[in-house]
């Protein structure tokens, strides 16, 4: 026995079974993607992070100045010098016949101590203690080594 009648849309859903089953895994996504805890979701950081970042980078950079103690040629150009100053560090390869061009060491370089002038000759040189970044510190010992510095005022 058949009963007519009944329910018209249930009728055509089945025989659209693949859709139904479509429709049905969209929906299950759908309620799935909506429950996914937000720390899982990466996305860009809102501006008050992305401000607070900037200040770690800074913050970083700082962290990454070392003091490094500079001799530098001319003893009298460093009795000048006062902490809290800016300097550019400048270093003579040589002499100018032979092709050695003066070249910047360290730019902006900041002045922490200026020690008291040692015993020895003023043709020596005076100390003076800069703050830098450590990878411009590495290159202001190299210079020193072979070439003799001088400084500049900023």
């Amino acid at each position: 026995m058949r009963v007519h009648g009944g329910h018209p849309r249930l009728r055509r859903l089945l025989r659209h079974r693949r859709r139904v089953m479509a429709v049905g895994l969209a929906m299950t996504a759908a309620a799935l993607a909506s429950t996914v805890p937000r720390e899982a979701v990466p996305r860009e950081a809102p501006a008050p992070h992305r401000v607070a970042a900037a200040t770690a980078t800074a913050t970083e950079r700082a962290a990454a100045t070392v003091t490094a103690p500079v001799r530098i040629a001319d003893a009298e150009t460093v009795r000048l010098l006062r902490p809290g100053d800016r300097v550019d560090v400048i270093a003579a390869d040589g002499s100018r016949s032979a092709g050695g061009e003066p070249h910047t060491v360290a730019s902006g370089a900041r002045v922490t101590a200026v020690p008291e002038p040692g015993e020895g000759p003023p043709e020596a040189g005076a100390l003076v203690v800069l703050s830098v970044p450590r990878d411009t510190a590495a290159r202001l010992a190299g210079a020193g080594a072979s070439a003799p510095l001088a400084v500049a005022f900023r």
